[in-house]
């Protein structure tokens, strides 16, 4: 019989919403260099060629609207991505090979695969060492059966490379295994997701677990007393009110005549930025078809600094997916089916994935630190006059570190009221 491998993904980000304690957790970054000589296969390389996984988010994000084009889209390409590279160091032959292709990863020799491993392992320490202004943190789990011991050589690598930490769970009790894990989700993303796990089967044998929790203040905050209710154009026959945060400020921005949309930098403190795309009316779909790792690149090239009066809707969104059902149509495959080879987990072929969810939370608001400059702010409004770019219409939105290289988030707004 085969046994039942739950693969749950997850992650609460909450952005712009105050300055936050900093939190001793870079035991390791001090000795964690990105750019060591060493080629990190998940960082977002413009100069050279690199490997193909940055277009892994584009093209998980491609699958993710085909199903729904007309409602938000909100995931975490680095949260899915760790997950199965993690559960690929207790796969093998095709299985394994699927895993890796499919995030974007070839040329899979056993040195290439453990690169992908070490690349990994270094962004988590990047990434869990966040700016004094940010709470990042990003963790993995492994809740086994009573009884059930994987093999010893997975265990020490997803410690090493992934940190992963491992529990006991009851799966013959299924509800009170749920309860145990959902609690561990809960308290690690600040109660954003009470509940990620909503079935178990008694012949579960082992959940993963990732997460991300993201927290941070924009590097120039909007003055609340300007957000005022407004229009946003969900499509051309329906609109909705939403509060419409507004500041004018200099801004690093590019509007893309090629593809019709304006791109626009928001900075937080620290590391992370994101990067709203709005597109022209009409134009969404030419401006998703061409989403690329050439595309990111060419638009952060462009990038200039203009004074804009930025009007930005206050966001409350969340998105939930069956990774299962959209990878199987990406082409990994054989991992969730009855030929999947996880005998580096349970030293047999009796194992196979049943489940792999994903869930997400985007909340955008006004607040955060006081925003710095604000006298430059003030007298650059007297010399020049501002451009006015209103996101009154869907827009598509990429959390990123600067310091790690890679997409952290990514999603489109299409209903900024809609939960």
């Amino acid at each position: 019989m085969k046994y039942l491998l739950y693969l749950c993904l997850l992650l609460a980000v909450l952005c712009a919403v105050t300055h936050c304690h900093h939190e001793d957790i870079c035991h390791e970054v001090n000795n964690t260099n990105l750019r060591d000589g060493t080629q990190n296969l998940l960082t977002h390389n413009c100069d050279k060629q690199g490997s193909n996984y940055p277009d892994f988010v584009f093209r998980f994000y491609k699958q993710a609207i085909s199903k729904e084009a007309d409602k938000n889209v909100f995931f975490s390409p680095m949260s899915i991505s760790t997950a199965f590279a993690m559960l690929a160091v207790g796969a093998k032959s095709t299985t394994r090979s699927q895993i890796f292709e499919g995030l974007g990863f070839d040329c899979l020799t056993e040195t290439h695969m453990h690169n992908i491993h070490e690349s990994f392992h270094k962004v988590l320490a990047v990434l869990n060492c966040a700016d004094v202004n940010t709470t990042l943190n990003t963790g993995n789990a492994l809740f086994t059966a009573i009884g059930y011991e994987p093999q010893e050589a997975f265990l020490q690598n997803t410690k090493q490379f992934y940190g992963a930490e491992f529990f006991s769970s009851d799966f013959h009790k299924p509800e009170e295994a749920k309860k145990h894990i959902n609690k561990y989700v809960e308290e690690k993303t600040k109660g954003k997701i009470p509940e990620l796990i909503g079935h178990l089967d008694p012949s579960t044998v082992l959940v993963l677990v990732n997460y991300i929790y993201f927290k941070a203040a924009w590097e120039n905050s909007f003055d609340p007393l300007r957000t005022y209710e407004d229009d946003f154009f969900v499509n051309t026959h329906t609109s909705v009110r939403v509060n419409m945060m507004q500041r004018d400020g200099n801004y690093d921005s590019y509007y893309d005549h090629d593809l019709s949309c304006e791109v626009v930098e928001m900075p937080y403190k620290g590391t992370t930025r994101a990067l709203l795309i709005l597109p022209d009316d009409g134009k969404m779909k030419q401006v998703e078809d061409a989403l690329s790792k050439e595309t990111l690149c060419k638009w952060d090239n462009e990038l200039e600094t203009r004074r804009l009066d930025l009007q930005l809707p206050k966001i409350s969104i969340s998105g939930s997916y069956d990774v299962k059902d959209l990878f199987n149509e990406m082409g990994i495959t054989e991992v969730f089916s009855s030929n999947a080879d996880l005998s580096g987990i349970s030293g047999s072929r009796n194992l196979q994935v049943s489940q792999a969810l994903h869930k997400a939370l985007l909340e955008v608001d006004e607040a955060g630190a006081e925003a710095a400059g604000a006298t430059a702010i003030i007298l650059n409004r007297l010399l020049r006059p501002s451009f006015t770019i209103k996101f009154n219409r869907p827009f598509i939105i990429l959390i990123s570190d600067k310091a790690a290289g890679t997409t952290l988030f990514m999603g489109k707004i299409v209903n900024p009221t809609e939960k």
